[in-house]
């Protein structure tokens, strides 16, 4: 991997965005989807890579897919693994609802952790706190940590929690300490990732989420130097999911097992998540968020607002790019 791949990481989450940002509020979570995927997978085409999927598209929300196994770029150059979520946040984004975005993390290879389509008990936390605040400590516990370690009252703290009926307990504890809770629909990758930066008003992301945005948001908290924990969740009376009515602990931990994870309650750290020596996370917003803008159709030009954070230039880059259109005749500076 060198800067030069850096460069079209970024235009490949661009692309994607732009063609699901078309469908923004229209209802069609599927479509948005499919079309951030063939437009992601179009531009990882055209780069000059042997890349790979480790982490793509799933089929529990029964969507098109870049699957893991399938090899993109031009089958020759460097060896680049990559984790993608195309549309993170697909209902967002078929109800123009802030936070969607198209995300992806690259790294060498057998960089990324191949996370299974499973449920993941989550910690993200600012660098001031990182190897402070851990997954085994209770909610009131963590609040305490954090409110030491970054100097703030603990009224003062803001901890985003996904709108699930697991989280009502936790919810309650968080609440009962006086921090804040911000709860979420969808889309905890960008949550996670506003806790490695001061002034977003997120300090800390706790609850369970899907395992695979775990890995990414591992690899842009990785190369932040914030912290992230994860866990994996298998037991459906955790989780709490539809999706999972007719599963069992049992069965989950097989399934495991068959995935070559033995330790099915190993704590994953963000260096064992996101372990390549060089990791990229990329993000451009199709709607807006906390982190940027969403895309912005104009007359004569398409605006997209995206990061990249990498361990190559230790550098997080926030981009603003104009895409001029053909035959434009004026575009405006912001």
């Amino acid at each position: 991997m060198d800067r030069t791949l850096i460069q079209e990481i970024l235009e490949v989450v661009e692309q994607a965005a732009i063609a699901s940002a078309e469908l923004t509020g229209l209802g069609q979570k599927d479509e948005a989807d499919a079309a951030a995927v063939e437009a992601m997978r179009k531009r990882m085409g055209q780069i000059e890579m042997q890349g790979r999927i480790v982490i793509g598209e799933g089929e529990r929300d029964e969507a098109p897919m870049l699957y893991i196994g399938e090899e993109v770029g031009s089958g020759s150059g460097p060896g680049v693994d990559f984790a993608v979520d195309p549309c993170e946040g697909t209902n967002l984004c078929a109800n123009n609802q802030r936070g969607s975005m198209a995300v992806l993390a690259a790294s060498d290879r057998g960089g990324l952790f191949n996370a299974p389509d499973f449920y993941m008990k989550k910690l993200a936390a600012p660098p001031a706190a990182k190897g402070k605040v851990d997954i085994r400590k209770t909610a009131t516990e963590n609040i305490r940590i954090l409110s030491q370690c970054l100097g703030l009252a603990i009224n003062e703290l803001t901890i985003v929690v996904m709108d699930r009926a697991r989280h009502k307990d936790l919810i309650a504890e968080i609440r009962s300490t006086g921090a804040r809770v911000q709860p979420i629909s969808d889309g905890d990758v960008q949550a996670a990732i506003a806790c490695g930066f001061a002034g977003t008003g997120t300090h800390c992301l706790m609850g369970i989420g899907a395992a695979p945005e775990g890995v990414i948001s591992a690899a842009a908290m990785r190369a932040l130097g914030g912290h992230f924990q994860g866990q994996l969740v298998y037991d459906p009376a955790i989780a709490q999911t539809s999706e999972w009515a007719d599963y069992t602990k049992e069965g989950n931990i097989a399934r495991l097992n068959e995935m070559g994870i033995n330790n099915v309650d190993k704590i994953y750290e963000a260096e064992e998540l996101a372990s390549g020596e060089n990791v990229v996370f990329a993000g451009s917003g199709i709607t807006d968020g906390l982190l940027f803008n969403g895309v912005k159709f104009e007359s004569d030009c398409t605006r997209t607002s995206s990061l990249v954070i990498s361990t190559l230039d230790g550098t997080a880059r926030f981009t603003n790019t104009i895409h001029i259109k053909d035959g434009a005749k004026s575009i405006a500076l912001s």
